[in-house]
């Protein structure tokens, strides 16, 4: 079993920024994926941001290219979001989730496993 603690958290002003992180531990050696997603009250969960583990090569979402980065630690243990120029739109829980392949898809149906979440708020 794979578990996944998110923190980070926190209400921020448009404009802003905040890092999120995810510590992956548990059975993770078949989970080569990693990613961020959100959801907001009344919508989809949506895919945000992903890495492939092994190479880092990440895949992010078009409402994002160019404001967040998705990154991991040199044991690759724990992976940030640095969300920059954050949007009230942005306002959401932001879950990370891990998978075992396909790493650049943003489908949330298709990923295996799931943190608790951590809530994100950006004011106008």
């Amino acid at each position: 079993q794979v578990q996944l603690l998110e923190s980070g958290g926190g209400t921020v002003q448009s404009g802003g920024s905040l890092r999120l992180s995810c510590v992956v531990s548990g059975n993770t050696w078949n989970r080569d994926c990693v990613g961020w997603f959100r959801q907001a009250p009344g919508r989809e969960r949506e895919g945000v941001a992903t890495i492939e583990t092994p190479s880092g090569i990440v895949t992010y979402a078009d409402s994002v290219k160019g404001r967040f980065i998705m990154f991991q630690d040199a044991s690759k243990n724990t992976k940030y979001l640095q969300m920059n120029a954050l949007r009230p739109e942005d306002t959401a829980m932001y879950y990370c989730a891990a998978a075992v392949r396909d790493c650049s898809r943003l489908a949330a149906a298709t990923w295996n496993d799931w943190g608790q979440g951590t809530q994100v708020t950006v004011s106008s």
